[in-house]
């Protein structure tokens, strides 16, 4: 549900509250409002102060937006998130139980927080891992201003959050899983000119021929000898069949006839074998 984030043009929004002695120019005065609202059925017309209560409180969720900038959002969807938890809140919120600021706060930045946590990690990270990763970076935070800036150790951080030296570890790996690289991306430690995708391996032919050579070596065996020694010199040795023919005495048709003939044995029984069931 997208909210017009325009506040302008509402009366609600003119008539600022003061509470504990401090004007707030994003909360008007909306009590007798909200209790209009929770007295009507639903239709056209509680929509209608629904609505004006919304436009009269988005300021408000602008400004909560605002506090989680420069965090890899852009700020117009984080103030369409905040105008979410905004609607939430004017749906869920009880007038006689206090002020709607009180309420409205933490329901739109718990909004705000689930949408950082459910839809900008580009690795979906477990809840637990998370909260793990909010605890070691504010960790670092605070141990690097006391230490000069310098980073502070596993150790450290564990001694100061609590945390196993194996919990902060996850978390440290975590706080690499919010964002990704291009495989594009030129390695820092490379002056080559290596991309990340460079460090991939790719699929090694020589499996395949692996699994052919281990298939054919039950025929190979019951080759008589002379054939065994013509596959060996022409496949292993890589001579031609003229020099197979010359060193045996034969002519290179008899050879060609031979290789043909005891490749396509070979072949056949391989085949057979694997179509054998339970191989």
């Amino acid at each position: 549900m997208l909210v017009e984030t325009s506040a302008h043009g509402s009366d609600l929004a003119a008539r600022p509250r003061v509470s504990g002695g401090r004007v707030h120019d994003d909360a008007p005065d909306t009590a007798a409002d909200f209790a209009r609202l929770s007295a009507l059925p639903e239709g056209p017309e509680r929509d209608a102060v629904r609505d004006e209560l919304t436009k009269a409180w988005l300021p408000m969720a602008h400004r909560i937006a605002g506090r989680f900038r420069n965090r890899g959002e852009s700020l117009e969807d984080l103030r369409q998130v905040a105008a979410l938890g905004l609607v939430k809140a004017i749906d869920r919120f009880e007038p006689g139980r206090g002020a709607f600021e009180s309420y409205a706060v933490p329901t739109i930045t718990g909004e705000i927080k689930r949408h950082f946590r459910d839809r900008m990690w580009a690795l979906r990270v477990p809840r637990r891992v998370q909260e793990l990763r909010n605890k070691v970076r504010f960790a670092r935070r605070d141990l690097a201003e006391t230490a000069a800036g310098s980073t502070p150790s596993v150790a450290e951080i564990a001694a100061h959050t609590g945390l196993t030296e194996e919990e902060v570890n996850a978390g440290l790996e975590a706080l690499e899983s919010f964002s990704t690289l291009s495989l594009d991306a030129e390695m820092s430690s490379s002056d080559d000119g290596f991309s990340l995708a460079d460090t991939i391996g790719s699929c090694d032919e020589a499996y395949d021929v692996v699994v052919d050579r281990e298939a054919a070596k039950e025929g190979l065996r019951r080759l008589p000898e002379r054939e065994r020694a013509i596959l060996y010199m022409r496949f292993f040795e890589d001579m031609t069949q003229s020099r197979i023919a010359d060193r045996l005495g034969i002519s290179q048709m008899h050879v060609s006839r031979i290789i043909s003939r005891c490749c396509a044995r070979v072949r056949d029984e391989a085949l057979d074998r694997g179509a054998e069931p339970g191989r």
